[in-house]
């Protein structure tokens, strides 16, 4: 079967190099210096940070909005919103603003913009596990707050620098409402948005009242192209500059052409295969250890990702502190052992079911025909369907999915970002727990791994909880994520943020 999927593969890359390799075309970029387009496989949630926690919508919210601290590209908690800051005590945090910071509605940065993001943001379901630790914000005065949480929390900072925290204007909000806001959102950062085509781009243009740095190129738009080939053809003829979500497939012809570099680096993400626990047959324990034994992960990885991503045994990669994964699959390939658990669990001649996931992200869909073939030998008949982005989102949050494909970045570097949001029961629906899976001895852990400070025994709880979700199965860690950009080689000063959110205003054509 692995030999099957590789001779496929070969010849889908041999037929697009026979195709394009040596095609050469006039570049649509050649003189373009004041505008930078960046090519993107979905179309952002939601403007608001406060309203979603999508990957998406977190790279245009990274560009209008600052958050109180930002993190550097070692993930060091640094100054932004925050000239600096104390902590009074280990749940007492005292923030003192930058002066002389404008909205892009003109209005001045007060505390009591702080004060009104920080209240809302604890309590937007969308985002609880970011900010829902914050037990209130106190104005001090014009330029200082006082955060005091609930409990100490020892990577509060991080969070602080999360999207999710984004610093919102109280009058914009207010005047405009969540869906006003939405669709004319208003911030600080070093972009202001300009036009939004709902499915086809984001314009953004520079803030000439930025309290930082001027961006490079004056205008920045994010084209929304779900087609990765589409995208590829855009990115080589010039009609974008960078290309987000590069298949693997495309590495060796993007690495090869001459007028373009590949950025390739390992991530903090994980890619995973999620059921929804509380749906039959995946309410039982069995049956998803079942789907597990049943899927030959390494050949499934090496033939979606042709190396540029490894299988992984746990819901947090080795990149993240605390993380007991291994580059290996968690359950060992062995159908006999599928069949005998479908057997038990009532399923002697298998099921059929559905595997859904995002229109724009061809590995994901790869990933489900592998799979269709491979739970075919034990009886389960599964079929593959695509969705929008939006769309996908709004379903899986519904528990619509029995089963679906995401990935997930621990951002901040820590595993309660990593293990809360997904796991904890609190954060069922679009929090990110979408198979709506509940353990409260998960639930425990993961409360306590929030408010211990010691670092061993934090370590201790999370190797421990680790070990439970490897047990209840409640979902597939198929892959340790990279980042596969492509970028046009006139475009310089382009890096990889850890966080997955890359900067832009630093670019330069």
């Amino acid at each position: 079967m692995r030999k099957m999927y590789m001779i496929l593969l070969v010849a889908v890359i041999v037929t697009a190099v026979f195709i394009t390799g040596g095609c050469r075309r006039e570049s649509a970029s050649a003189g373009r210096t004041d505008t930078l387009i960046v090519g993107l496989a979905g179309m952002p949630a939601n403007l608001d940070p406060a309203l979603t926690n999508d990957m998406p919508s977190a790279y245009i919210h990274e560009h209008i909005y600052n958050t109180l601290i930002t993190v550097d590209y070692e993930m060091n908690p640094v100054p932004a919103l925050a000239e600096r800051w104390v902590w009074e005590d280990p749940t007492r945090l005292r923030i003192f603003l930058r002066r002389g910071v404008t909205f892009h509605n003109g209005d001045e940065l007060r505390a009591s913009d702080v004060k009104f993001t920080l209240d809302r943001a604890a309590v937007a379901p969308q985002i609880g596990h970011i900010t829902g630790m914050i037990a209130n914000t106190a104005v001090v005065n014009d330029h200082e707050v006082l955060i005091t949480l609930q409990y100490p929390f020892v990577p509060f900072l991080s969070h602080l620098a999360h999207t999710a925290a984004s610093i919102v204007s109280e009058r914009a909000v207010t005047t405009l409402g969540d869906v006003g806001h939405s669709q004319a959102p208003v911030g600080t950062g070093p972009y202001r948005v300009v036009n939004v085509v709902q499915g086809d781009r984001i314009e953004l243009a520079a803030w000439e009242q930025f309290w930082g740095d001027a961006p490079r190129v004056p205008n920045l738009i994010w084209r929304i192209m779900p087609d990765a080939a589409t995208r590829l053809i855009s990115l080589e003829t010039g009609e974008i500059d960078i290309m987000y979500a590069l298949p693997p497939t495309d590495m060796t012809r993007v690495r090869n052409h001459r007028d373009l570099d590949l950025h390739h680096e390992m991530s903090l993400s994980t890619n995973y295969i999620g059921f929804n626990v509380t749906r039959p047959p995946f309410n039982d324990v069995r049956v998803r250890r079942a789907v597990q034994y049943a899927l030959d992960m390494e050949a499934m990885v090496q033939a979606v990702y042709l190396g540029a991503m490894t299988p992984t045994s746990g819901p947090i990669n080795t990149m993240v502190w605390g993380s007991t994964a291994e580059p290996r699959p968690a359950f060992p390939h062995d159908p006999a052992r599928a069949r005998q658990l479908l057997a038990e669990a009532g399923y002697p001649n298998g099921f059929s079911t559905t595997f859904f996931t995002n229109e724009g992200n061809p590995q994901r869909q790869d990933t489900g025909e592998v799979m269709a073939n491979m739970l075919r030998d034990v009886g389960i008949n599964m079929e593959v369907r695509l969705v929008e982005w939006g769309a996908y989102l709004d379903m899986t949050s519904r528990g619509e999915a029995p089963l679906y494909m995401l990935g997930w970045v621990t951002v901040t570097g820590d595993p309660d970002y990593g293990l809360h949001a997904l796991f904890h029961t609190s954060n069922q629906g679009g929090a990110g727990n979408r198979g709506f899976y509940s353990n409260p001895a998960v639930d425990r852990l993961l409360d306590q791994g929030r408010q211990e400070t010691d670092p061993t025994r934090r370590a201790a709880i999370y190797r421990e909880l680790q070990q439970i979700l490897h047990d209840d199965a409640p979902w597939i860690a198929q892959s340790a994520g990279a980042e596969i950009i492509g970028v046009r080689n006139n475009v310089g000063g382009f890096r990889i943020h850890p966080s997955g959110r890359h900067r832009m205003w630093g670019v330069s054509l």
